[in-house]
């Protein structure tokens, strides 16, 4: 079978690596856009490099009239779990030498001031009740909380309430390198082939009912045919989507958000000192993806800190592409949808060009009331993320990701964003079971999905702690991530 892949960031890849693990028999062919793997949106400050698995984040925990719901952050910390799985076979295969290269333990703490101290408390007391989360602790203690994070402490006056929780088993992960890895695998291990600087322009129906790929690279137009075809291209893949005619694509179209984050490169000593991810509570009418975070982050064996993110309404699909491919991605169907999203959500348009235009000053007074005094402690440049592209799904803004599969299991893609790439071991592997089904009848892939996940049931795992521990404890030694002190009691 002839599988063509679109995209050969943290999605594609992981899609390529997997089904080739599980199936060596089919020939698979990677078509990106860029000059090499994971150089998009994958790429290590294209994006926050937090491992989400809901230890932090207030938006995975929603609170309605004092009643919190810890459904979502369940599902996706249990997600993250067999994403760990993945990398931890791809570790002990030999395929990446040295976890450190793309994962790096951090702590993940939340911080917030009185207003929203008893929304927190009831979070940590719902959440630390699950075995997911029973290493959480919570503090109200200004000595207790400066020493789990020291730099949104050292300058705040000891008269203003705040409240924390933590987590030390959180995890940094460098996306890009990753990808890198497992791209260098795909190819030289289990025979993937990868063409870069490949630019796709249409998809289409042959009247055999194969997919045609028209593509451009370095001004050569090129064809090529395929039997399966997953479109795993972050925002490039709405107006592919457009163009396959497939029946469900008038449903859907993108709503695009950039971002920005201030950046500051510090010694091995200082990252010792502050070695988190600590996320806020995002402001009313933000994004969910526009909650503040001040983060540690480890590229190439030297340290950051990253501040934000600040949101920005940008009309394009991906870094590197214009506001003109956006346009004409757009079919006239489209236009109601963006009209609803634009009334509905008003207060989120009018947040997102307000930030557009905020300049250094604002950011760095953000910093400050995240982290007093911080503006002046570091060396800092603003830098911009990557580019998300929301859904818009029969005119309603999702704040998801959604797999869509064709009816005859022919065209496959993977829309939206958050949690995105923390995540894309478990995606990739729904996405398989629903696009390319045949592979999983054999006893030998069978076996192999064993080897590879454990257990990848995210229900049996929510609802067993012994084994959850069990495989959490396994694939935490394989990646570096030492346990807690609770957990060694």
């Amino acid at each position: 079978m002839n599988v063509i892949i679109i995209g050969a960031g943290i999605m594609g890849t992981t899609f390529a690596t997997l089904a080739k693990e599980l199936a060596p028999e089919l020939d698979i062919t990677i078509l990106e856009r860029l000059d090499g793997p994971g150089a998009g949106n994958s790429w290590v400050f294209n994006n926050a490099g937090t491992g989400h698995e809901a230890n932090c984040e207030l938006n995975y925990t929603p609170v309605d009239e004092e009643v919190i719901s810890v459904e979502k952050a369940v599902k996706i910390h249990a997600q993250f779990n067999v994403a760990k799985q993945f990398w931890a076979y791809l570790i002990q295969k030999g395929a990446i030498k040295d976890p450190k290269s793309f994962i790096n333990q951090t702590k993940h703490c939340t911080i917030v001031s009185e207003p929203s101290i008893q929304e927190l408390k009831l979070r940590f007391n719902e959440m630390s009740s699950h075995h997911f989360f029973e290493q959480m602790r919570y503090s109200e203690d200004f000595d207790e909380i400066k020493s789990w994070i020291p730099y949104t402490m050292e300058e705040r006056p000891r008269h203003e309430k705040m409240a924390a929780t933590v987590i030390e088993t959180g995890t940094d992960v460098n996306f890009g390198a990753l990808t890198e890895q497992m791209a260098k695998h795909a190819v030289d291990d289990l025979g993937v082939k990868i063409e870069y600087g490949t630019h796709v322009k249409r998809v289409h129906r042959s009247p055999a009912g194969s997919w045609l790929v028209e593509t451009q690279s370095r001004g050569v137009d090129r064809r090529y045919k395929a039997d399966v075809l997953f479109v795993g291209a972050g925002g490039g893949a709405f107006p592919i989507l457009k163009k396959s005619h497939l029946p469900f694509a008038r449903r859907f179209t993108g709503f695009p958000v950039g971002g920005r984050f201030l950046q500051a490169e510090i010694t091995a000593e200082q990252a010792e000192q502050y070695r988190a991810k600590t996320y806020g509570k995002a402001k009313v009418g933000a994004p969910p993806m526009s909650v503040p975070h001040l983060d540690l982050r480890v590229s190439d064996g030297r340290y950051y800190l990253l501040f934000g993110p600040f949101a920005s309404f940008k009309p394009v699909l991906e870094r590197g592409r214009g506001f003109l491919d956006y346009l004409r991605s757009m079919r006239l169907h489209d236009i109601p949808s963006l009209l609803n999203v634009a009334i509905e959500h008003f207060p989120l348009v009018k947040y997102l060009v307000s930030e557009t235009f905020k300049g250094e000053k604002s950011m760095f007074e953000e910093l400050d009331s995240f982290a007093p005094g911080m503006s002046k402690k570091f060396n800092w440049k603003a830098v911009e993320a990557g580019q998300r592209v929301q859904i818009i799904r029969d005119g309603d803004l999702q704040m998801g990701t959604e797999i869509l599969v064709s009816k005859d299991k022919t065209y496959g893609t993977l829309l939206g964003a958050s949690p995105g790439a923390s995540v894309s071991p478990e995606v990739m592997l729904r996405c398989l079971e629903q696009l390319l089904p045949s592979i999983f009848t054999s006893e030998e892939a069978g076996k192999k999905k064993k080897e590879i996940f454990p257990e990848d049931n995210l229900d049996f795992l929510a609802k067993n702690p012994e084994r959850y521990r069990e495989i959490r404890d396994a694939v935490n030694e394989r990646l570096g991530i030492k346990q807690s002190a609770s957990q060694q009691d």
